[in-house]
């Protein structure tokens, strides 16, 4: 990956105004189709599966009227009046008769009505309308809305004062606030104390914010076909802001580092690129890995969520590791920290005589007193943790709308004059289908429902028209979020059977409050069973990166601890209170459903994000040296600053959002920001460099047969390091066409070698020996098979690095023998397949012309090598019918119909005829160009004189089965 990286790093420094054009195009175009298609959020809390969806999708189908959302319109009279008066009843009517003309409203029913049930207050001070629209919230147009409000005007005329509540109403717009620009602000400070330069300070946030204004145009172009809730684009601005500055900033601080100690600058981006763009490619998937996980849950609001989060992620590694390269293809050399900067100083830090930096008296400070730090880390997280043993779930109602939305007034009057649990009435759905007495049933289904806990109001039973389903509200007596009132829902479906058994009418409890409950108990069963999965995952990547054991064991432990402190730190301040009135919680109580399973896969990624650039440090520092302890040191040093400064982004990024963020965004960014402090500054710069020093070079231990297994990420670049070598070399082997030394092709149960050879362009090769040793050297040049050992370059590409274009470059055949050669297939079929595949698909009516250029080559050539016995060919020549050199000629063209600078011929049976081999060299050296390289394996030396074979050709001989310890060149 890392070898892929650099390539496309470089191909992005040198073509930067074709990829950033790219970039603006498609910032461009995804934000202008976002507006063109006019898409909205919506809420839509639905769970396929439960019992309170069931319910509602049936009453939808038998009983739409009381199936689509509704909304409470709730009047207050002035002080010392009632709402029964005439003047206020006229009113209170007037508006109701209003409401229902209003398009996408199916009814309105009055206080006053007979149906209405407890709809006026004790004291004639209050009422509430119960209205009913006709489709699903998310169905429900902005402009109903609006003409629903704009009503109120009819009984505020007469003095009243009017509210309206119901999810319908709950704020779907998202926007960004002062404070979340202050967050940028300190972001850009602390890049440019990082820094130290302000262009490479306001690259990270340029290309960042190109990045979150794609992702935001997408979410909101997909919200024209979808229902997307409104904390999917703030859930992704929040994410997208700190990777996509993040991703940057570890790119960019490499990049800036090796240009200080001499690196070009091009090669620098590149390699930059390679090494810090591999980690962050995968602590971008790790975090990808994790968000579209959600879509295990079930939940479709949580899946969209988790999908758009995703999104954001994706679009953060592609501008770290394209656009940034292509911002400093602009730049140049520019960034190059000046000699006796403080930015040259921290590139140069462990030069001779340097002084120490602070990352590094802080971690000689813990690696003194590991014990210590070990034991405080886990004091301090396990006391903040605590809290989180009270965690309760729910999801946002009426209660968590901002202070003076009509949301929030209508759901305070509602508590206040009828009781809290008027804000989330149960529906209990009836299947009536199967007993006459429906009225007295009903009665007495209504009575026994009566009978349980927390019940303040059941209405009388409604039927539908059909008969085949009757609806009874239950009203708790608690909130909707209190804990009664889950043991409610779960209590009237405890006593449905004993209700079916005895009326034969199955019941089922359904409503906005029992959906939400349903969605809580479910992310709540799911929540351990994701962090099994979250940490168990973390331990097998980690493992994959670093070949340890016992070091993921130590990363995922550490996760573990910084997410359930951050639980503990959002329950006692969203949950208890604890700050409230500092960070602006209005209404202090249970957390949402989703927080905690949203924030383990969020923090999931970014805690491994710090933990690869710290320990891949202490890795690269071990492999080069074997120290342990020092390599903790070294290798802490080295990434300390930007883990520091990328933490900090972070940090103020998200916690940007909490003051004056939405409801339901607040708690998930607080919950972010100290996460992310708690793991970078705690779990990753102390418990990290302690634990590693108490294990010393038990860290690094892994089973031999665990390392055959897994395979090898290469974070740290081990193989671009291999990779740039080796274009060094083949760079000095420009006057070869193949080249090698030391190369040991096969495997390691058969190897054939070592050989060391230099093969210059048109060169002829003929190499003898057992056909599996010939095949396996054969496909090691052609780039099919990587070498076991050595060096080898082929037309000036490096192997196994750049095998894939080595393979573009070499062309194989095999000629065959009179037992193996294939009857019913043409000539003309093999070179017109072999042309089809070579040539552009655009040049399909010349290929029959080519395919009878080389039928009247191959003619030509064979009358000139052997004038008196020569067979000509034909396209409709099959293979069975050519003598044995006819035929190994046409298929040598085959090959060289491919146009390739190399050719690998093998010849399995040698030839009858002496005579007929030195004819098929000679007519071989003729058909290839001058400058191709011709590679013929033979199952023995070749026995005619080699001055025929040369032909103008230099010749190389090789004995595979003579090979020694040397490797031969002949």
């Amino acid at each position: 990956m890392a070898t892929l990286l650099y390539r496309l790093g470089r191909f992005s420094y040198r073509r930067a105004w074709i990829v950033i054009g790219v970039w603006i195009a498609l910032f461009v175009g995804v934000l202008g189709g976002s507006v063109a298609l006019g898409g909205q959020t919506q809420e839509s809390f639905a769970i396929p599966g439960t019992e309170s969806q069931n319910a509602l999708d049936r009453l939808d189908a038998v009983f739409p009227a009381v199936a689509g959302a509704s909304a409470q319109a709730v009047v207050v009279a002035p002080k010392g009046q009632s709402v029964d008066s005439p003047a206020s009843t006229a009113a209170i009517e007037k508006m109701d008769a209003a409401i229902e003309k209003i398009p996408g409203i199916d009814s309105v029913l009055s206080p006053f009505s007979q149906y209405a049930g407890s709809a006026i207050t004790a004291d004639k001070n209050m009422a509430r309308s119960q209205i009913q629209f006709t489709g699903a919230s998310s169905d429900v147009k902005p402009g109903t809305l609006t003409a629903l409000k704009a009503t109120a005007s009819i009984a505020e005329d007469a003095g009243l004062t009017v509210a309206f509540g119901g999810q319908v109403f709950q704020d779907n717009t998202f926007g960004i606030t002062i404070t979340e620009v202050f967050g940028l602000l300190f972001a850009a400070v602390v890049l440019l104390i990082t820094f130290g330069s302000l262009i490479a300070a306001g690259m990270p946030l340029l290309s960042a914010i190109l990045g979150v204004g794609i992702v935001i145009g997408g979410i909101s172009a997909i919200s024209a076909f979808t229902t997307v809730s409104s904390s999917a684009p703030l859930l992704a601005l929040m994410i997208g802001l700190a990777v996509g500055i993040d991703y940057s900033l570890f790119i960019l601080s490499r990049h800036r580092n090796q240009l200080a100690n001499g690196e070009d600058p091009e090669e620098s981006a590149a390699i930059a690129v390679g090494t810090a763009g591999s980690a962050v490619v995968f602590a971008g998937v790790t975090v990808i890995i994790a968000l579209l996980g959600l879509l295990v849950v079930g939940i479709p609001f949580l899946s969209v969520m988790g999908v758009g989060a995703a999104f954001a992620v994706l679009v953060a590694i592609g501008v770290a590791t394209t656009l940034v390269p292509a911002l400093l293809g602009l730049i140049k050399g520019r960034l190059t920290p000046k000699p006796g900067s403080r930015a040259y100083r921290r590139a140069t830090m462990h030069e001779e005589g340097s002084k120490p930096t602070m990352g590094l008296r802080w971690v000689k400070g813990v690696m003194k007193r590991p014990v210590l730090a070990t034991l405080a880390v886990v004091a301090i997280l396990g006391t903040l943790a605590i809290p989180a043993l009270s965690l309760t779930l729910s999801l946002p109602d009426g209660g968590s709308e901002p202070k003076g939305s009509t949301q929030r007034q209508a759901y305070e009057l509602i508590k206040e004059g009828f009781g809290p649990g008027y804000n989330g009435p149960l529906i209990v759905a009836v299947d009536i289908t199967q007993t006459t007495a429906i009225q007295d049933d009903l009665a007495a289904i209504g009575k026994k429902l009566g009978t349980l806990k927390d019940v303040s109001y059941v209405s009388m039973g409604i039927p539908d028209a059909g008969l085949d389903t009757a609806i009874i509200q239950v009203i708790p007596s608690s909130a909707p979020d209190a804990t009664q009132t889950k043991a409610l829902v779960q209590s009237i479906r405890d006593l449905a059977p004993s209700i079916e058994r005895q009326y034969s009418t199955p019941i089922f409890v359904t409503g906005a409050t029992a959906v939400g409950i349903d969605i809580s108990n479910r992310l709540s069963a799911a929540l351990i069973p994701f962090g099994l999965i979250v940490v168990g995952l973390s331990i097998v990547l980690l493992m994959m990166v670093f070949r340890s054991v016992l070091v993921p064991i130590k990363a995922a432990l550490g996760f573990l601890l910084s997410v359930i402190a951050s639980f503990g730190v959002v329950v006692a301040i969203f949950q208890w209170g604890w700050l409230g009135d500092l960070l602006n919680v209005e209404n202090p109580g249970p957390i949402l459903s989703f927080m905690p399973i949203l924030l383990m896969a969020v923090l999931f990624g970014l805690a491994m994000d710090y933990e690869v650039f710290l320990v891949s440090g202490m890795r690269e520092e071990f492999v080069r040296t074997g120290n342990a302890r020092e390599s903790v040191s070294r290798g802490f040093a080295n990434g300390a600053r930007v883990v520091t400064a990328a933490a900090l982004i972070m940090f103020f990024v998200f916690f940007a959002f909490v003051p004056e963020g939405s409801g339901t965004i607040k708690p998930i960014a607080l919950g972010l920001a100290a996460g992310i402090a708690f793991d970078a500054f705690l779990v990753r710069m102390t418990l990290v460099p302690a634990i590693m020093t108490l294990l010393g070079r038990a860290a690094w231990w892994m089973p031999a047969w665990l390392q055959r297994i897994l395979p090898n990420m290469d974070i740290e670049g081990e193989h671009l390091r291999e990779h740039r070598e080796a274009v060094v070399w083949a760079l000095d082997q420009r006057g070869s066409s193949i080249s090698a030394e030391d190369l040991v092709a096969g495997s390691a149960e058969r190897r054939v070698g070592p050989l060391s050879i230099a093969v210059a362009p048109g060169s002829l090769v003929l190499a003898s020996g057992d056909p599996t040793d010939r095949r396996l050297l054969g496909a090691t040049i052609a780039g099919r098979l990587d070498p076991v050992d050595g060096r080898l370059q082929v037309a000036g590409h490096p192997l196994p690095s750049e095998a894939g274009r080595v393979s573009r470059l070499v062309a194989m055949a095999d000629i065959g023998g009179l037992e193996r050669t294939e009857t019913s297939v043409t000539l003309g079929e093999l070179l017109e397949e072999r042309v089809a595949l070579t040539q552009p698909w655009y040049r399909f009516a010349r290929r029959r012309h080519r395919v009878a250029r080389w039928i009247a080559r191959i003619n030509s050539v064979l009358a000139e090598v052997a004038p008196a016995d020569a067979v000509p060919v034909s396209t409709a020549s099959t293979l069975q019918q050519l003598p044995q050199r006819e035929r190994a000629v046409a298929l040598a063209s085959v090959a060289l119909a491919e146009g390739t600078p190399v050719v690998i011929l093998d010849q399995l049976d040698s030839f009858a005829l002496s005579a007929d081999e030195a004819d098929f060299l000679r007519a071989l050296c003729l058909l290839a160009p001058a400058t191709a390289t011709l590679v013929l394996g033979t199952p023995a030396a070749v026995r005619a004189p080699t001055s025929l074979a040369i032909d103008g050709r230099p010749l190389v001989t090789v004995d595979l089965a003579s090979l020694d310890a040397r490797g031969v060149l002949q």
